[in-house]
């Protein structure tokens, strides 16, 4: 948490804050998905396992960027597998729908939504004296794509933009309430991804239309808990858009360079990552993901951290090596 504020120490901490459960946390704790996406106690285990299994330290909970869409009940969730996280069926709305979507208060109570609450209090109760507790949720242009398919908002930036942002800002009233609610549950940290929000898809201009002033009004004034914005891709040209949301709390990916991505936000907020989800830590070397991360900490990093959310076939040897990088 003191790494979050900007204060230093002899070195960077180590966490998880994007999707942190693998198959080798699964087998140690005994507990598996699809089971630990919707009961609590699963999910409170297997969210403790990068910290218990391997020595990173925090703790974090759930585990997709379906329990919103889910919650929601207007469409069809696929469950995963034990090596796969869930997956949205299909996109119940067009554009040109009137959006109608259960409350704010009906959804806190639903599904998933309140597993995930209920996981944190958990988690904070058993966990939250020797570390922080991270809950993760969805971006509100991410979880308007699930509703009327990223694509689609794409497209109708173009063709109706009042379109787009009439189901983004239904969406980031959604995203609001349960990121407060997840610091209300005790989280320390409110973990928002917001995937299809990257520069693949949107320019910098675009980012700040269609979701960076969303994400101030819901996820950076969050209360009794520091928000960290988490978005996908190459992050460089829009690094400074990202602070401007007003988010305290950087997560990016490999794609950055890690001393360039250092240079920019120039301690404007903390930055966390960017060691490659997929080089090094599916496909490397225990040797590279410490060679990777000892990069990072040299970059200046405040938090060194996989630089998205993990496969869950990543060796439980790539993911020691990284701990032991940094923690010596």
């Amino acid at each position: 948490m003191d790494a979050l504020a900007g204060k230093q120490h002899d070195r960077p901490p180590v966490a998880v804050f994007t999707q942190s459960a693998t198959m080798g946390q699964m087998d140690k704790l005994g507990v598996s998905w699809p089971e630990a996406h919707y009961d609590v106690d699963k999910m409170v285990k297997l969210g403790s396992g990068q910290a218990k299994v391997f020595g990173f330290e925090a703790v974090r909970a759930p585990f997709c960027l379906t329990a919103e869409i889910d919650s929601l009940k207007v469409t069809t969730v696929d469950p995963g597998r034990k090596d796969r996280t869930p997956m949205v069926k299909g996109h119940p709305f067009a554009l040109e729908d009137d959006p109608s979507l259960m409350s704010v208060d009906d959804f806190l109570k639903s599904g998933r939504a309140a597993i995930c609450q209920e996981a944190i209090k958990k988690m904070k109760a058993q966990f939250g004296a020797e570390y922080p507790v991270i809950a993760g949720n969805t971006g509100p242009f991410t979880l308007a794509g699930h509703l009327v398919s990223t694509e689609n908002l794409v497209l109708y930036i173009m063709v109706d933009p009042d379109l787009v942002h009439k189901w983004v800002k239904v969406a980031n009233v959604i995203c609001k309430g349960y990121s407060q609610a997840l610091a209300d549950a005790g989280a320390d940290v409110v973990q928002m991804s917001e995937p299809s929000a990257s520069t693949d898809l949107l320019s910098p201009d675009m980012f700040n239309e269609y979701a960076g002033a969303y994400i101030a009004d819901s996820l950076a004034p969050v209360k009794g808990a520091t928000g960290v914005l988490h978005i996908c891709g190459n992050t460089t040209d829009i690094l400074n858009n990202m602070i401007n949301t007003g988010c305290k709390a950087l997560s990016i990916e490999e794609k950055v360079v890690p001393e360039e991505g250092v240079k920019i936000v120039n301690k404007r907020a903390a930055l966390i990552g960017n060691i490659g989800v997929v080089n090094p830590l599916l496909q490397g070397t225990p040797a590279d993901c410490m060679a990777h991360a000892k990069r990072c900490v040299a970059a200046g990093f405040d938090v060194i951290s996989p630089g998205c959310g993990l496969s869950a076939l990543i060796s439980n040897d790539n993911l020691a090596a990284i701990v032991k990088a940094v923690k010596g």
